[in-house]
C-alpha cells in the first residue's frame, strides 16, 4: 500500500545463515529444523551464536542466556572432547559429521542423535533429535532378549540334567550380567541339617562366604528362606551386623544387598544373593524378572539335585548288584577253594583283553559280571564229579557239560544279569563248532564268550589241577597258538598273546 512503511524485522543468526544458503539448501535446512528438537549455530571455536530447542531437557534454558558462551559451558565436560573432535572433522573435511550423546537430568538419561553441518562464514550448525524414547525402547528390547536368553539357558539346563555345579556357575554368570552386580552367591538348604550352606559364589575378593552355615531365620539369607520373600538392603554400611558370618566381609566394601528365595514345588531349596559395591536400585520390571529367574533357577536346581540323587542311587544299586554277584560266586568258592583265585584271575585278564579290543565301557560291566559268574552252574554238579582227581567217564562228562545250562536256569530270572549271560552260557563253545552246549561256531558265538574262552583256557592251563601240574607260560601260549582257528577266534588270539607278553599273567 502506497505511503505505508513496512517495519524492518531483525533477522536472527540462524535466519541469516539460511539467507546465505541456496534455495535447495534452505529447503533442506527448513526440513531439518522442522524435524529436529534442538538447533544450535556455532562459531569455529564452539561459541554459541543462536539456540533453539523443543527438547524437554532444555525446557528451562533461556536462549539469550547462553549466547556467546561456548558449547562446553552448557554441555558436560565429558562431552567436550567428543564435540571438539567432531567440529575439527567438519572444518577439515567440510562434510556432515554424525554424533550421538547422552545428557543426565534428575537421574534420567536423555539421548540425542545429532549432526554437525558446515554452513556459511565457517560456522557450524548442530542439529539434534531427542531419541530418548527410542533408546529406552531399544534398551528394553535388548534386555528382553537377554532375559529370554537367560530363561532359555535355564530351560536347557533343566532338560539336559546339567551337573549341579555347572548349573550354579552358569546361573551366577547370567544373574550378574543381567542385574549388573559385582558378586553373587547361592546357598542351598541341607535337608538333613536344615542349614543354609554355601554352594557357589562369584565376584568375591576372598573365600569369605564359602564356610557359610545359617539356620533358618538367621541373618539376611536365613530370613529370606524362612519368610520366602525377597529382601533388599540399600546400604550395608549402616547394617553390617547382618553379615557378621565372616569377619572379612567388611573388606569387600559391599553397599547393596539383594536376597531372593529359591523355591520349587512349594519347597525352599536355598537363597540366591546379590552384592554390589555401590548403590543399585533396579527398576520394577527388572526386579520382577529377577524373581522369575530365581523361580526358574530353583526348578533347574531341583532337577539337577534329583538327577544327582538318582545317579547316586544308581551307583549304590550297581554296588548292591555287584555284591550280590560276588555272593553268588562265593557260593561256588565254598565248595572249591581254587575257584576263587581262578575267577579273580580270569576276570582280570578278560577285562584287559576287552579293553584292548575296543569294547565300550558300558559293556565292560556285563563282561565283568559274566566272567565272575562263568562257572556258577557248577554249584549243581555233584562233588564226586566236580572234584574227581582223574578223567571223567562219558556219563560224568554229560553231567559236567550241563553246567552252562544250569547257569542260565539260575541267572535268567534276574533281569539285570541278562546282558551278562553270554559268558556263563557259551564260554565252552569253540570256533570250529565242536564246543558245547549248543555247538555254535565262529561269529555265532557271542563276542564276550570268545574273549573269555581264551583267557579261561590260558588260566586253567597255567594253574595246578588235582589231575595234573600247571603248564609253563610258554607251553600255554604255544597251545593257544595251535588252537587258533579251531578252538579260538583268530582275531582275538594275536591281541591276547600281545597282552600276555606285556603282562605278568
Amino acid at each position: 500500500m502506497k505511503g505505508v512503511t513496512v517495519p524492518r524485522v531483525r533477522l536472527t543468526t540462524m535466519e541469516n545463515s539460511l539467507v546465505n544458503l541456496s534455495s535447495i539448501e534452505q529447503a533442506l535446512e527448513a526440513v531439518l529444523q522442522t524435524f529436529t528438537d534442538t538447533n544450535i549455530i556455532l562459531t569455529p571455536d564452539g561459541e554459541i551464536l543462536d539456540f533453539k530447542s523443543n527438547s524437554s531437557f532444555f525446557r528451562n534454558i533461556v536462549p539469550s542466556s547462553i549466547y556467546n558462551k561456548r558449547i562446553t559451558d552448557i554441555f558436560p565436560a565429558r562431552l567436550a572432547e567428543q564435540f571438539g573432535q567432531a567440529m575439527r572433522t567438519v572444518q577439515q573435511t567440510g562434510s556432515i559429521v554424525p554424533l550421538e550423546y547422552m545428557l543426565l537430568l534428575s537421574n534420567r538419561e536423555y539421548w540425542f542423535d545429532a549432526r554437525l553441518i558446515p554452513i556459511s562464514d565457517s560456522n557450524i550448525m548442530l542439529i539434534a533429535r531427542d531419541i530418548t524414547d527410542c533408546k529406552e525402547t531399544k534398551i528394553k528390547m535388548e534386555r528382553q532378549v537377554q532375559q529370554l536368553s537367560i530363561l532359555r539357558s535355564i530351560d536347557l539346563a533343566i532338560a539336559s540334567g546339567l551337573d549341579l555345579n555347572l548349573l550354579l556357575s552358569m546361573l551366577l554368570d547370567r544373574v550378574m550380567a543381567l542385574m549388573h552386580v559385582d558378586a553373587a552367591t547361592v546357598l542351598l538348604l541341607n535337608s538333613k541339617t536344615n542349614l543354609l550352606e554355601f554352594a557357589a559364589g562369584k565376584g568375591f575378593h576372598s573365600n569369605i562366604l564359602q564356610y557359610t552355615r545359617l539356620k533358618l531365620g538367621e541373618g539376611c539369607a536365613g530370613r529370606v528362606a524362612l519368610g520366602r520373600e525377597m529382601i533388599h538392603i540399600p546400604d550395608l554400611t549402616k547394617d553390617r551386623m547382618e553379615f557378621d558370618r565372616s569377619p572379612l566381609f567388611v573388606q569387600e566394601n559391599f553397599v547393596t544387598y539383594w536376597g531372593v528365595p529359591l523355591m520349587a514345588k512349594g519347597r525352599v531349596l536355598g537363597v540366591l544373593e546379590m552384592f554390589h559395591r555401590s548403590s543399585l536400585k533396579p527398576d520394577k520390571d527388572l526386579q520382577n524378572f529377577f524373581v522369575m529367574v530365581a523361580g526358574q533357577a530353583a526348578i533347574a536346581i531341583d532337577s539337577a539335585m534329583m538327577f544327582s540323587e538318582l545317579q547316586r542311587s544308581n551307583v549304590e544299586l550297581s554296588l548292591a548288584y555287584d555284591a550280590t554277584i560276588e555272593g553268588l560266586s562265593r557260593a561256588l568258592d565254598l565248595r572249591d577253594k581254587e575257584t576263587k583265585e581262578h575267577t579273580f584271575r580270569v576276570t582280570d585278564i578278560t577285562i584287559k583283553l576287552a579293553a584292548r579290543l575296543g569294547v565300550k565301557q558300558a559293556d565292560m560291566i556285563h563282561i565283568r559280571r559274566g566272567a565272575i559268574l562263568h562257572d556258577i552252574g557248577k554249584v549243581a554238579i555233584p562233588d564226586q564229579i566236580l572234584f574227581k582227581p582223574g578223567p571223567l567217564a562219558q556219563d560224568e562228562w554229560a553231567i559236567m557239560r550241563r553246567h552252562p545250562d544250569i547257569a542260565v536256569e539260575l541267572l535268567s530270572p534276574v533281569s539285570y544279569l541278562e546282558p551278562a549271560l553270554e559268558i556263563p552260557h557259551w564260554h565252552h563253545e569253540k570256533w570250529d563248532g565242536s564246543g558245547y552246549p549248543d555247538g555254535l561256531r565262529q561269529e555265532d558265538i557271542p563276542f564276550a564268550a570268545r574273549l573269555f574262552a581264551v583267557a579261561d583256557v590260558y588260566d586253567a592251563l597255567t594253574s595246578n589241577r588235582p589231575y595234573r601240574a600247571a603248564w609253563s607260560k610258554w607251553e600255554a601260549v604255544q597251545y593257544i597258538e595251535e588252537q587258533t582257528g579251531t578252538h579260538f577266534d583268530p582275531r582275538v588270539v594275536p591281541e591276547f598273546l600281545d597282552l600276555v607278553n606285556t603282562s605278568n599273567f
